[in-house]
């Protein structure tokens, strides 16, 4: 027994001590494992050393031989070990191989020309539903597309590629347009078939000078959008100005972009789950936005887990979340709040100094003292989202947003001073309701109703005057849309519907000494019919969408017709055609009575057009484009003409001899948007041009042909972002030609008390230069937890842009030049924390 007793004890302490070294081997570094094996069996690897930076792995054992050997380190690393000769064995990436059969689930029936793409490789299944890619890589991700299904996407790494298996897509109730090419810019950012330029912040990587992700920034980064005086509230796409974009939030339209007056995208980008940019070749469904399209959608998946993030940066703290209700059920809130009230960082001054440059919050005289100025902004966002079956869909959404700043007069009145506060405040209200049902394979709609409300008020008081000067800017809009889509056949879809928008504008001036009152309120209603019909070819390698749109501005009896043509054609492997086209028109426009509106801050009011002296606006443009993409390099380029009418001066921000004259005119722009990108696994770096020629036509101004207010001749940007694991980096570079200023004469500058100019818009600022870099790190803290920090500089250089120049007379009647700069070397940090 005491033998037994002994062997057992001896049995245990071996068992646990073979156990506990088990449990103590660690991973290494695969260049430290590869290191041992050249040692232990005399060879030599030839490699790229960002081949094996990132993996690791236990040391194999001691007693496998060398074939053994590099059985477990291939199996484990998922590289190729190829030998060069007896001794020298090179390491590459394994070379896949990966097949399938694609097929319907409801009716397991084989699904032909379905668009299989990975990378830059692609391919189409044949009749039988069968496609094959040879030469992949592991990190590959598989997008696979049809007319009617639902998109699939997902890693090779989580497949088992050694046999064919069959993949069976979902059918779905719209017609999907097919993306033409991944990563246009960077990860995340794509282009469709239909010219139409998406972003999905859950794939998007990070631009250059930014820290955290910002929908209306990184709309910018794309040739042909730039933004004259560096906001998100003053976007120029094509020559247009701001309130030429159509701006909607889940089909909401809105009327404010950005907090900070304009430095901030004002939309919580963790709820706002992709955006598309659209310049031209617009769904027939679609109104507003003669000169483009910026849509912002909320997810329409269920989330089945608890997920959110909390987030704080030198200018605003934030959080969002997404909680499953129930399987059918989901909320979504998401909100941010600036810091200023609590801590003024050097990023809110070096705001703060941008935005008041030229306004009221930053002129002081002898006898005024400005003083005590405070910032304050807020969002906050919800989306309900009910599943009741699977041929249902109802989303709810809400968001309100506010800006308000506020500062103090300070002035000595015999003998003793006074203070009066003056204060600007701007927000927005909106909320909708979107219902989308499958009636049956071929029927499906979509029916939309929505309110939103802005508001822009000032209050300026004047102590030298005893006047206080209020002024209020209102627009409220209602909205209601219905869309049908009809599946004529598996490659071609009709879609019609109807659309009712009632807006209302109301304009407030008060002043209390003297008494002057003047309230103005217009209401507008547009009822508008629609249909399109997209077609694909049996091949693939063609896509049709022809629509027409038609239009009642009932309060002026007007009716539009406008059709529209997006038009897409793979001439070979490489190279596809684009050809766009579109009529389209708007009601509303923002106008500039004086530029010292609202304290000089957001000096634009919203308007309706009355159909006389503020015209309907309405444009036509065409483009035609090549994309060519082959082996990561990826080029570009479209060349386009636009003709905008129903401008006025009022719209355009004068501020020269026209800045108070009223009169309707248009523009005409012409020019080249090209792109030239090379990607490097996940890597990119691109370089876009932009080409610009656009001019003014009056026909009531004395010179009635000049250039465009917004005319950016030339535009070059350069840029960079690198991924090393958990952390990425990206720099670039933005450079583009001055924009056109008036000079006062140099020999008669003032005549009768009044400036006098040379050409209009005759010379140019000197060129914008601007170098930004920004970085990225991902520490993981658990299995469903992550801690994000980044750090960005804005303007690394610290170089003084010039945005504008404009002229005054002094009291003394000479010229005074006033310059808005734009900002200085601007750091910012953030930090996030993740859960899921």
């Amino acid at each position: 027994m005491g033998k037994r007793l002994l062997f057992l004890i001896v049995c245990l302490i071996a068992l646990h001590s073979k156990y506990t070294v088990a449990q103590t081997k660690t991973n290494l570094p695969l260049a430290t494992i590869l290191d041992t094996v050249q040692k232990r069996f005399d060879i030599q690897f030839n490699y790229v050393s960002d081949l094996v930076v990132d993996i690791t792995l236990e040391l194999p054992e001691d007693s496998l031989n060398l074939e053994q050997t590099l059985d477990y380190l291939r199996n484990k690393s998922k590289l190729a070990f190829v030998f060069i000769d007896a001794t020298t064995i090179s390491i590459r990436e394994e070379a896949l191989s990966f097949c399938g059969y694609v097929k319907d689930l409801d009716s397991e029936e084989p699904l032909p020309y379905v668009a299989i793409q990975i990378g830059n490789i692609g391919t189409y299944t044949n009749e039988n539903g069968y496609f094959e890619l040879r030469n992949l890589k592991r990190d590959n991700i598989v997008h696979i597309r049809h007319i009617g299904y639902k998109p699939l996407f997902f890693e090779l790494n989580n497949l088992d590629t050694s046999n064919c298996r069959s993949i069976f897509m979902v059918p779905y109730q719209e017609k999907l347009d097919e993306i033409t090419v991944y990563d246009f810019l960077v990860r995340g950012m794509d282009k469709l078939e239909n010219g139409t330029y998406t972003l999905n912040f859950e794939r998007f990587s990070t631009l250059p000078g930014l820290v955290e992700d910002d929908v209306l920034f990184s709309v910018q980064a794309l040739p042909g959008v730039q933004s004259i005086d560096e906001t998100v509230s003053n976007i120029n796409i094509r020559g247009g100005s701001n309130d030429q974009n159509l701006i909607t939030w889940d089909g909401i339209k809105m009327y404010q972009s950005g907090h900070f007056f304009g430095l901030i995208s004002m939309y919580h980008p963790n709820i706002t789950h992709h955006v598309e940019l659209r310049k031209n070749g617009s769904d027939a469904s679609q109104t507003d936005g003669v000169s483009g399209t910026i849509a912002m959608h909320t997810e329409e998946q269920l989330n089945n887990k608890i997920k959110g993030s909390i987030g704080a940066n030198l200018i605003d703290v934030n959080s969002f979340i997404d909680i499953p209700i129930k399987d059918k059920l989901s909320f979504q809130l998401a909100s941010r709040k600036s810091i200023s009230d609590v801590l003024e960082t050097p990023t809110y001054s070096s705001y703060f100094d941008r935005i008041s440059q030229n306004t009221e919050l930053d002129r002081s005289s002898s006898t005024i003292t400005n003083s005590d100025f405070t910032f304050d902004f807020y969002d906050t966002s919800f989306r309900l989202l009910y599943r009741p079956s699977d041929k249902e869909l109802i989303k709810i959404n809400f968001i309100h947003t506010a800006n308000e700043a506020t500062f103090n007069e300070v002035a000595a009145m015999s003998g003793t001073e006074t203070s009066r506060q003056s204060n600007i405040e701007q927000s927005s209200l909106a909320e909708g309701l979107q219902y989308q049902r499958t009636w049956s394979k071929q029927w499906s709609s979509d029916l939309a109703v929505y309110n939103t409300d802005y508001k822009l008020q000032a209050i300026n008081a004047n102590i030298l005057e005893n006047q206080r000067f209020l002024q209020e800017n209102k627009v409220s809009e209602t909205g209601l849309k219905l869309k049908v889509v009809n599946h004529v056949s598996s490659r071609t879809n009709w879609t019609g519907g109807y659309q009712l928008v009632e807006t209302k504008v109301t304009n407030l001036d008060d002043v209390d000494n003297p008494l002057y009152l003047l309230l103005v309120g217009e209401v507008l209603r547009t009822h508008a019919l629609f249909t399109q019909i997209g077609t694909t070819s049996k091949n693939g390698l063609s896509s049709l969408n022809v629509g027409l749109r038609f239009n009642y501005l009932t309060e002026f009896d007007k009716q539009l017709w406008e059709p529209r043509l997006s038009f897409n054609h793979q001439l070979n492997d490489y190279l596809s055609l684009e050809v766009l086209g579109e009529f389209k028109h708007q009601s509303t426009s923002q106008v500039i009575n004086f530029q010292n509106d609202f304290l000089g801050l957001e000096k634009r009011r919203w308007q309706l057009a009355n159909d006389t002296s503020i015209p309907v606006i309405s444009s036509r443009q065409g483009s035609v484009g090549l994309l060519y993409s082959k082996k990561g390099w990826l080029l570009n380029g479209v060349t386009f003409f636009k003709k905008v009418n129903g401008i006025t001066t009022q719209s355009q921000g004068f501020q020269n001899q026209y800045e108070y004259v009223k009169t309707a005119g248009s523009y005409a722009a012409t020019g080249l948007d090209l792109l030239v990108k090379k990607q490097f696994r996940s890597n990119h770096v691109w370089l876009s041009y932009s080409l610009l020629n656009s001019d003014y036509t009056f026909d009531e101004l004395p010179e009635n042909s000049f250039a465009n207010n917004f005319e950016i001749s030339h535009a070059l940007a350069l840029g960079a972002n690198y991924h090393l694991g958990p952390m990425v980096l990206a720099a670039g570079m933005n450079w583009h030609s001055g924009r056109p200023f008036t000079m006062p004469s140099a020999d008669n500058p003032v005549s009768e008390g009044e400036i006098n100019y040379d050409e209009t818009n005759g010379e140019n600022l000197t060129d914008y230069l601007r170098v930004d870099i920004s970085g990225k790190y991902e520490i993981a803290c658990g299995e469903h937890t992550s801690l994000e920090i980044g750090a960005a500089i804005w303007n690394i250089f610290d170089r003084n842009n010039m945005l504008n120049t404009f002229y005054e007379l002094s009291e003394s009647n000479t010229v005074q030049k006033f310059d808005k700069n734009s900002l200085g070397l601007t750091p910012n940090f953030s930090v996030r924390f993740t859960f899921n």
